[in-house]
């Protein structure tokens, strides 16, 4: 979650106009709306979409998103379709969204798969929205279910999908994983009739527990604000919420995170074994903290996108 010093950030009016462009890669912007109208809970006054640039590099971007004021999924198709989607959960303390990092480049490497992408712009739980510890998990069901509502005109197999999360946003993906079916929302559609379970979940360097030492300080303070008690963390930490209906889940964790301790994800795999359901989980001696997809060759944990394509076929999201 660090970079550098120089930063560029774009805000107010000048940010509608630039928006599309900074998100973009070459090609024009696609994005379906996750609600119509405004969203669930809104604040009298709507977040100012913020765009912050870390990259000191003219030809790289390692951008952050603050200000959700319409969460959307943004399409990123790839070549030749293979029939499976990945909804993407950029992490961020809940405090942000690593749109380059845990988004973008995550795109890049499973379309060249041909994985049809969708990454998740969910809102943040500090800016203003009621019922602020569920409006990420709200979000998230939302962005399933109208995956597999339009999963057709996408050429993608609603049976098909699987979300991938980093940090925070592996938190969200376990949440998603494991508390799918909550009712979360009231329903608003056709869409919200369909299942919001994801068929394969991947956590990358996941915050799981809110309620044990090793948690994330940040991330749940972001979640729960000043109003925490410990039956609310102990229900929203992940390794708890895990039921003979949660899909498989795969782990990559670094034991130097200085961040989220490999704790967190020791604790989600042994409560999946507990309850016998599939996981994966690959522990690296070095990494650090949101490496992404930019770890060199030469560091082993670089190998983990090879081996969520791996397990993501052997689980049969991906073809064969």
């Amino acid at each position: 979650m660090s970079g550098p010093t120089r930063r560029t950030v774009i805000t107010g009016l000048a940010t509608a106009a630039l928006a599309a462009p900074l998100l973009a890669q070459d090609k024009p912007e696609e994005t379906i709306a996750l609600w119509p109208g405004t969203a669930p809970g809104a604040p009298a006054k709507l977040p100012i979409r913020k765009i912050e640039q870390r990259s000191t590099k003219a030809d790289f971007n390692d951008r952050w998103i603050t200000g959700v004021d319409r969460p959307m999924l943004t399409v990123r198709r790839p070549s030749t379709p293979n029939g499976s989607a990945v909804m993407l959960i950029p992490g961020g303390g809940y405090a942000f969204l690593s749109w380059d990092n845990e988004g973008e480049e995550q795109a890049r490497w499973l379309t060249a798969l041909g994985v049809t992408c969708f990454i998740l712009t969910y809102r943040l739980p500090g800016e203003g929205w009621a019922n602020r510890a569920t409006v990420p998990l709200t979000d998230a069901q939302r962005g399933v279910r109208l995956i597999r509502a339009h999963a057709a005109s996408y050429g993608v197999n609603p049976k098909r999908i699987a979300v991938l999360g980093f940090s925070a946003g592996g938190h969200l993906a376990g949440s998603l994983a494991t508390r799918h079916a909550e009712t979360a929302y009231a329903p608003i559609d056709a869409a919200d009739r369909l299942s919001a379970r994801p068929d394969l979940a991947g956590l990358i360097y996941p915050v799981v527990s809110l309620a044990a030492p090793f948690t994330h300080g940040g991330s749940r303070d972001m979640l729960f604000g000043p109003a925490q008690n410990e039956a609310a963390l102990h229900a929203a930490s992940v390794e708890t919420r895990v039921t003979a209906d949660t899909p498989p889940i795969f782990l990559t964790h670094a034991s130097d995170d200085g961040l989220v301790p490999i704790a967190n994800s020791l604790a989600l795999y042994q409560a999946m074994l507990d309850a016998k359901r599939p996981a994966e989980l690959h522990a690296f001696d070095q990494g650090g903290h949101g490496f992404g997809a930019r770890l060199p060759k030469t560091v082993p944990a670089s190998a983990w996108p090879s081996l969520f394509a791996a397990y993501a076929k052997r689980s049969g999201v991906f073809p064969a």
